[in-house]
């Protein structure tokens, strides 16, 4: 007989491994969760355990991905204690329809810039499809404050929340998109982003750079129209019963540089 939802929580279980495995995350933690619906509709939450890092080392069965009732935020199944940043999850998901998949992670290298609560600038062609990326105000991890924050500048962004990345100041980033690889991408990315970044304020500072440099400019020049692919949305569905995405989604353009 097979658990509820089995093969999304195997595949949630090996992301997060590979997540650890690749330094993603530190030993302190770091949180997953993926929004999925049964066949009358409902929402469920698939989320990792308390202590993902510290105690299991990111080696999580499927049996160990909770299954929480979206509505209610009971557990309904799965081998664990629910988390206590559920609450920045949930609200994450609230702040628009889009949003599959929420991804915390404590990125070492990105946690350089959060640590410092400045924006990354963001050099990489690869990482330019994600616009500004912002570092949110200072709240405590596990709290409301930080929770109530990070829905407000969701829903301050329409749907560039879809697919973005958030410096939690001091905490580490938190990653909104349609599918749990794409929030995967999307950290490494940003990881490698983050370091470039760091080594081009060196030569900011030592004189060999005016600004940042990205694509043959300075960073902060727009990207040409149609030159940035549209906000991913799964090629192969791994979702337990489809569900569609909100209509007429269009990446925003102010704000890409």
């Amino acid at each position: 007989m097979k658990m509820m939802f089995e093969v999304e929580r195997q595949d949630l279980a090996d992301t997060v491994r590979e997540m650890f495995n690749r330094k993603d995350t530190n030993i302190a933690g770091g949180n997953m969760s993926v929004k999925i619906f049964d066949q009358t509709g409902h929402p469920y939450l698939l989320l990792t355990p308390s202590f993902m890092s510290e105690t299991y080392y990111a080696k999580l069965s499927p049996a160990q991905i909770l299954v929480i009732d979206f509505d209610t935020l009971e557990k309904i199944d799965g081998v664990g204690v629910v988390t206590r940043e559920v609450n920045m999850h949930e609200l994450a998901y609230k702040a628009h329809p889009g949003i599959r998949c929420v991804y915390h992670s404590h990125s070492e290298e990105s946690m350089f810039w959060a640590t410092m609560g400045k924006d990354m600038p963001n050099v990489t062609e690869v990482t330019r499809e994600l616009g500004e990326i912002k570092c949110l105000p200072f709240a405590p991890a596990c709290s409301q404050e930080l929770a109530d924050t990070v829905f407000e500048a969701l829903k301050k962004i329409g749907n560039k929340a879809m697919e973005n990345i958030f410096l939690l100041n001091s905490h580490g980033v938190l990653i909104t998109s349609t599918d749990l690889h794409v929030a995967a991408r999307i950290l490494e990315t940003v990881e490698w982003n983050a370091r470039i970044a760091y080594q081009q304020t060196i030569f900011i500072k030592l004189g060999i750079l005016n600004d940042y440099q990205s694509c043959g400019n300075d960073y902060k020049v727009p990207m040409p129209a149609g030159s940035l692919p549209g906000i991913a949305l799964p090629g192969i569905n791994k979702i337990n019963i489809p569900q569609p995405f909100p209509e007429d989604i269009q990446r925003p353009n102010e704000d890409i540089y």
